[in-house]
């Protein structure tokens, strides 16, 4: 008689859980925030919607959960890029192309509809506002690091904000359009910049 591996409820749950929230940032990335509904999301994660509204009884708690584990994968994103850089005199332009590439990614798409979203609904602000501080200060940081900034030397914490700010506005334009070409040129002449400055 064969043996059955029953999978604990609490793994079940997790596994539940995470294909929820996938797919509610699938559903983010292709139809926004106001195109996003609880019915989608757990037909897309082929969970049930009773299931669903167990564990997110409203479209802000799956939302706001989704926020929290949008965090956790941008960050875990951001550190494995940044582990596979190459030194050397191309370092600078990779650590640009990295942060544009985290910045034109899907993942940064369904952040941005929760951004847009929390400008007007106080209680989604309220949740998606400390993450994204916290992610901002741990991007910040990242990238002082891999740029070898000395942030106590005048002018280098604005270098390291300047870059992030021009990645971030490459990465909105990218999503009218295809921006690639310009971004390419963009960055060039930035890491010329950032090489000058920090020689």
């Amino acid at each position: 008689m064969p043996t059955t591996t029953r999978v604990p409820q609490e793994e079940r749950t997790r596994v539940m859980r995470a294909r929820l929230l996938e797919a509610t940032i699938e559903c983010l990335v292709e139809r926004g925030f106001a195109g996003t509904s609880t019915t989608l999301v757990s037909e897309r994660a082929g969970v049930s919607r009773g299931a669903q509204l167990h564990h997110f009884p409203t479209k802000n708690d799956l939302v706001v959960a989704a926020v929290e584990h949008l965090t956790e994968k941008r960050g875990v994103e951001l550190v494995a890029a940044a582990d596979a850089l190459p030194d050397g005199p191309r370092h600078t332009r990779a650590v640009l192309d990295m942060l544009a590439d985290h910045f034109t990614g899907a993942v940064f798409a369904a952040a941005l509809e929760l951004w847009v979203a929390a400008r007007t609904d106080a209680s989604l602000l309220a949740a998606v506002e400390p993450l994204e501080q916290r992610i901002g200060r741990e991007t910040h940081r990242l990238t002082v690091e891999l740029l070898g900034l000395d942030e106590s030397m005048p002018g280098n914490r604005e270098l390291a904000q300047a870059t992030l700010d021009l990645v971030r506005g490459l990465g909105l334009a990218d999503t009218i359009t295809d921006d690639s070409r310009r971004r390419a040129a963009i960055l060039d002449r930035w890491a010329d910049v950032l090489d000058k400055e920090l020689g």
